[in-house]
């Protein structure tokens, strides 16, 4: 589809159920723009995402409301709702925020954590070795996010997961699109093993460090997979 065209929702060979929540509009949506599928500058309307989506126009407008705090759409005068194009040097900026913000968390965990947690935390760790194997990236992508969740949680500090949270949402599409690289999912588990020994051993500054690294490390994937969709893009 070429730049500055308007979306077609009958283009769209995945199935979709009938009346699709927020949540899965967001997250369809904003795969597929981080992926290409729609290049800058292509139209979205609420009617045809509504007609896709097999919803009313007042969820689509609320999709839209997500994936615009995301950067991932713009609104532009006689156009409306558009894809935008990724600036990286903004996105790389949030994953420095993210780094640090997890890194607090993970420290928080390693201090505040009761002993029954970090053995629950260390047994959900490990329940990812059945999905090591590239075959079952989704399974270990549903992981991730269960496992960084509980490192949120363990911190007890209600603002610091607040803010966590909501920086996560705005990087999430980015974040998914790192088990597109060859053996993330090895690398991402040996990263988080790092994270649980720290969290266990009680040891905070360990936590920080092996959190923040992990982070960053997500950072370089996805910067990879974006760099790779530019220089593929037409």
């Amino acid at each position: 589809m070429a730049a500055g065209n308007e979306a077609n929702p009958r283009s769209r060979s995945t199935a979709v159920r009938e009346g699709t929540s927020v949540d899965d509009m967001v997250t369809r949506l904003s795969q597929e723009i981080v992926a290409g599928d729609w290049p800058p500058g292509t139209r979205l309307t609420a009617a045809g995402i509504a007609q896709r989506f097999a919803v009313s126009r007042t969820p689509v407008r609320e999709a839209f409301g997500h994936l615009f705090a995301m950067g991932l759409v713009e609104r532009r005068p006689n156009r409306g709702v558009v894809t935008a194009s990724i600036d990286e040097q903004e996105l790389f900026a949030m994953f420095e925020a993210m780094a640090e913000l997890e890194a607090a968390c993970a420290r928080f965990c390693a201090l505040r954590m009761p002993l029954a947690e970090r053995r629950a935390l260390q047994a959900l760790h490990e329940s990812a070795r059945a999905w090591l194997d590239e075959s079952h990236r989704a399974q270990y992508s549903a992981f991730n996010d269960r496992f960084h969740s509980a490192l949120y949680e363990g911190s007890r500090s209600d603002h610091l997961i607040e803010l966590t949270r909501a920086t996560r949402a705005r990087l999430q599409p980015f974040r998914h699109t790192q088990f597109a690289i060859e053996r993330r999912t090895l690398h991402s588990f040996d990263e988080h093993a790092a994270i649980v020994a720290a969290v266990v051993a009680g040891d905070a500054a360990a936590a920080a460090e092996a959190a923040r690294a992990h982070v960053l490390s997500v950072a370089r994937s996805a910067r990879c997979y974006v760099e790779a969709r530019s220089e593929s893009a037409p």
